[in-house]
């Protein structure tokens, strides 16, 4: 058999075997592309605001918390919910305690961390739920568990994700961020964690997608020289 008839028939089942994956990176790439990224980021949705401390304000000696922390590797004074608090680092571990009463706080109870979330929400919808969360959905996989999810009830269902150790905000999610996480799993080919843009399946998409244009340019110069020829 000639050449170009091999050519045109990986060229025609190559097509076909990418034609749908090319589709879907044309079409997550366009929402990448106009959506911009700190919308996405949901930057808009949520602002931690660090509130001044009170000069005046008995304390209470960082000396003690020393102590009581043997080891601790990182003290840092804040406001949180109202009241100054102590963060107490040991490693990885994170504890909160009043800074006037000496007393753990940590971890936050449902109220407190009702009170951050409406702190930090940009927009004027009620809470439609308040959530503890000890298996992290695949939208905060990477984020440590257990985690507090306070649901509003917007039109981008957003929800915001506080740390019961820290306070900290861990992660902002609304409906445009789901689209983005969603339409990237297909544009990197991982349809598991949505992560490893390293993976065999989008190694192998884009090996055939080169071999299909390959085989195009193959047919169009064959289809010239045919002309010439003739």
């Amino acid at each position: 058999m000639k050449p170009a008839y091999w050519a045109r028939s990986v060229h025609k089942w190559i097509g076909l075997i990418v034609g749908v994956q090319a589709l879907l990176w044309m079409i997550s790439g366009v929402y990448m592309t106009v959506v911009p990224l700190e919308i996405i980021h949901g930057d808009h949705l949520a602002h931690v605001r660090g509130a001044p401390l009170e000069i005046s304000t008995t304390r209470i000696d960082p000396a003690s918390l020393q102590q009581r922390f043997p080891e601790l590797t990182g003290l840092k004074l804040k406001t949180l919910v109202g009241r100054d608090v102590y963060e107490v680092r040991q490693g990885k571990r994170v504890n909160l305690v009043d800074a006037r009463t000496g007393l753990q706080i940590s971890p936050l109870k449902e109220a407190d961390a009702l009170a951050l979330a409406k702190d930090a929400y940009q927009g004027d919808a009620p809470v439609r739920a308040v959530e503890w969360v000890t298996q992290a959905p695949q939208e905060v996989a990477t984020r440590p568990v257990p985690m507090w999810a306070v649901h509003f009830a917007d039109r981008g269902q957003t929800t915001l994700y506080l740390s019961p150790d820290s306070g900290e905000l861990l992660a902002r999610r609304h409906s445009l961020w789901r689209w983005f996480d969603f339409l990237w799993m297909f544009h990197i080919m991982d349809y598991d964690a949505r992560s490893d843009v390293n993976n065999s399946l989008l190694r192998v998409a884009a090996i055939s997608g080169l071999l299909f244009a390959l085989s195009g340019a193959w047919l169009l110069f064959y289809s010239f020289r045919r002309r010439s020829a003739a």
